[in-house]
C-alpha cells in the first residue's frame, strides 16, 4: 500500500458517499450532519461549500495509488486554536479489517500536530460503534471524561458519544 492524503476534491464525492450503505450506517458518521438518507455528492458537496472554509475547517482524503480509500474532517474548534477535532472519519467498506481506519486517522493526527501545530486531537464517537473505538485507542487516542455527555437523537434513539483525545508529545 502506498498511503497518501490530500485535499478533497468535489468529484471525490461520490466515491465517498457509495461507502454509507444504511441510514445506520450514515448516522454514525456524521450524526445528523446530513438531514436525509442516502447522502448524495451533491449533499457533499453543499455540504462542503457551506462547513468547509480550508482555513478553520478542512477536508482530506486517503488514497492508495489512483484509488480514494478514505476521508476525515479537522477542524478548529472555537476558541480553542490549538486544538484540531477530527469528524466525518470513513473508509471504503470494502477495504475494512486492513489497518486504513487506524492509518487514516494516524495521518490525520500527525498533520495536525506538524501542519497545523495543533498540541491536542480531540474526537467524539457514538459508544455503539466499537469498531469505530477500538480504532481510535489503537491509533492513540484515549477516553476523556466530560461534564456532560454529549448525545443525538438519531433513528428514534438517543446515541450517547465518548469523548477522545490525543496529545502531541514534547
Amino acid at each position: 500500500m502506498s498511503l497518501t492524503l490530500r485535499p478533497y476534491q468535489p468529484s471525490y464525492a461520490a466515491v465517498i458517499t457509495s461507502w454509507l450503505k444504511s441510514e445506520y450506517l450514515m448516522r454514525q458518521w456524521c450524526a445528523d450532519r446530513y438531514q436525509h438518507y442516502p447522502v448524495t455528492p451533491e449533499d457533499m458537496n453543499t455540504y462542503h461549500a457551506k462547513y468547509i472554509d480550508g482555513q478553520r475547517s478542512l477536508a482530506l482524503t486517503m488514497t492508495d495509488g489512483d484509488d480514494i480509500v478514505g476521508y476525515i474532517t479537522l477542524r478548529t474548534p472555537a476558541g480553542y486554536p490549538a486544538e484540531q477535532r477530527l469528524g466525518f472519519v470513513i473508509v471504503d467498506d470494502s477495504k475494512r479489517d486492513r489497518g486504513l481506519g487506524k492509518a487514516l486517522v494516524s495521518m490525520a493526527v500527525k498533520y495536525a500536530f506538524e501542519e497545523l501545530g495543533a498540541k491536542k486531537v480531540s474526537l467524539g464517537v457514538f459508544e455503539n460503534n466499537p469498531s469505530a473505538i477500538h480504532c481510535y485507542e489503537a491509533a492513540g487516542f484515549n477516553r476523556v471524561s466530560l461534564p456532560e455527555t454529549e448525545s443525538y437523537e438519531c433513528l428514534g434513539e438517543t446515541w450517547n458519544c465518548i469523548e477522545m483525545e490525543q496529545h502531541k508529545e514534547l
